[in-house]
């Protein structure tokens, strides 16, 4: 599928976008509004939301390029147009292995700096390179220097799976050079930093107190990513063209994408944001895919949630956080959810103003399946051979009616549960049918449930109607599992649809790890 204009995938630098006349969602007013004060900024947003493409397009503003600018909402707002000395510090590269590697990202963008301004050899250390560029390019300019961090948190992010070991080296090394953003203040027009979190009580941002942080910010929710109005005001012409080649209908075709990749809230009450990257992966490309999860996965954060014994079925009912705590990260602390919030794979779904708390959810399907798709094998480390256990082949095993089958492949799939999680509780077994019945969701309507009064899960598919109830030895057989659903009347529900209605009574054995027996029962 070719689309009808150039999109700018992969493209972050807004000069380069500018002059190859790709199609650009207008976020000059917002560069207007933070440019024309003098404070500091720090602007939170999960990774590949834009935020390299908002710092280059302060970059483009403040060193003056009105040119590049005609056409949209900035050129009616400013008059003067005055070039500034730009400080472009792109953190944004791969490789964080140790402090030799830090290094050479600081010093790659010092020397190019020194280049321009040139080199002070009294200094030796990143943060003094640092602090003599920004007082010699103030003084051969006269003007006051901008400085634009782009993911100034990603050396301590791409260290290590656990984020509370991170070196303390590291930590010095970048609370002397950050620091310099507050000592220099004199010589400073305009700071911005971006990155996913506030390291909070470490020596990093301690420093960086001064900064405004806009991260939940309603006046720049829509800073990055795409609104709602948004998406229909620009891209009308791409979504009728994925509309033919998925042969739906338009409004089907936006229901599908709003499903998909919209639903980030960045603050209290706001119009929904579309991941941006899916979004013009989705239209290049006139397919309907997990584009931004499959460039990057979770490990360190789903290990996280597993060493935490985190209780992954209240990802999606309720996750609560105080609204203070949810824009920054206590290295050592004992909760994930302001990461889990701030990476993106949790997003504000409700606030409680009598409380001051957030209530978190997934924030669109992409996010929802990906995530979950990316706990089963860590909370199944002993499965040998996934590809018997693609969720796909459950869901293949109902809808050719072969319950007995689907029995089986659920007996092998619980060996997999790991010794260390045979606590004898209902929790681990519950976490695991969470895991498998959510993904489900993906190609027939499967919920899980676990709450007094209703089955543990139901699925149905065209023709047939699912009914599980699950018993720990000790807590009752399949037998009594069977006896429950009849005397809570959990099939009662479905009764009028007109399909067949199947219930089935489990018994796990805690001590053998797995499932024991089942007994399974038709009507219709």
């Amino acid at each position: 599928m070719s689309t009808r204009r150039n999109l700018p995938i992969g493209i972050q630098d807004f000069e380069k976008l500018r002059k190859k006349n790709c199609l650009y969602v207008d976020k000059t007013a917002y560069v207007y509004e933070m440019a024309k004060e003098h404070w500091p900024y720090f602007l939170g947003r999960p990774r590949r939301f834009g935020k390299s493409l908002l710092l280059t397009t302060l970059k483009a503003y403040f060193l003056g390029k009105k040119d590049l600018f005609e056409g949209l909402a900035i050129v009616e707002l400013e008059k003067e147009w005055i070039e500034y000395p730009v400080f472009h510090i792109d953190m944004n590269v791969e490789g964080y292995l140790n402090l030799e590697s830090l290094y050479s990202a600081l010093n790659g963008n010092l020397n190019i700096l020194e280049e321009k301004w040139g080199v002070d050899t009294r200094e030796e250390t990143p943060a003094g390179r640092f602090r003599s560029l920004i007082r010699r390019a103030y003084e051969q300019t006269g003007r006051e220097v901008v400085v634009l961090v782009d993911e100034y948190d990603k050396p301590l992010l791409g260290l290590k799976d656990d984020l509370s070991d991170v070196d303390s080296d590291i930590r010095k090394v970048l609370k002397g050079f950050y620091g310099v953003l507050k000592s220099a203040d004199a010589y400073l027009r305009f700071v911005f930093l971006t990155g996913v979190t506030k390291f909070s009580k470490v020596s990093v941002f301690s420093d960086l107190n001064h900064l405004i942080d806009i991260s939940l910010d309603k006046k720049y929710a829509g800073i990055c990513g795409i609104s709602e109005t948004e998406l229909t005001q620009c891209f009308e012409p791409e979504i009728s063209a994925l509309a033919v080649e998925l042969e739906m209908t338009y409004n089907d075709t936006l229901a599908e994408l709003r499903k998909r990749y919209n639903g980030y809230h960045f603050a209290k009450k706001t119009e929904g944001i579309y991941n941006p990257f899916s979004l013009l992966k989705t239209f290049a490309a006139g397919e309907l895919r997990n584009y931004w999860f499959e460039t990057g996965t979770p490990t360190f954060l789903v290990r996280m949630l597993k060493n935490m014994d985190y209780d992954v079925t209240s990802l999606e009912k309720d996750v609560k956080i105080p609204a203070r705590a949810v824009s920054e990260y206590l290295v050592g602390g004992n909760d994930p959810t302001p990461l889990l919030y701030q990476t993106g794979y949790l997003t504000i779904k409700d606030y409680d103003a009598k409380l001051d708390e957030f209530r978190l959810g997934f924030p669109n399907e992409e996010v929802k399946y990906g995530f979950l798709n990316e706990l089963i094998p860590v909370f199944l480390t002993k499965l040998r051979n996934l590809s018997e256990f693609y969720v796909e082949n459950f869901v293949r095993d109902l809808q050719d009616n072969n319950i007995e089958q689907f029995m089986i492949r659920l007996k092998a799939f619980f060996t997999g549960i790991p010794y260390e999680l045979d606590n004898k509780t209902e929790k681990h077994y519950q976490t695991i049918f969470y895991l498998l019945f959510k993904l489900m969701g993906q190609f027939v309507e499967a919920e899980p449930r676990f709450a007094a009064g209703r089955a543990d899960a139901v699925v149905k598919t065209d023709d047939t109607v699912y009914v599980f109830e699950f018993k720990l030895t000790g807590n009752g057989t399949a037998e009594t599992a069977l006896q429950q659903i009849d005397e809570k009347g959990y099939l009662t529900p479905f009764t009028a649809g007109g399909k067949r209605l199947v219930k089935i009574g489990a018994e796990f054995c805690a001590e053998e790890r797995g499932l024991k027996r089942w007994l399974v029962s038709c009507q219709g």
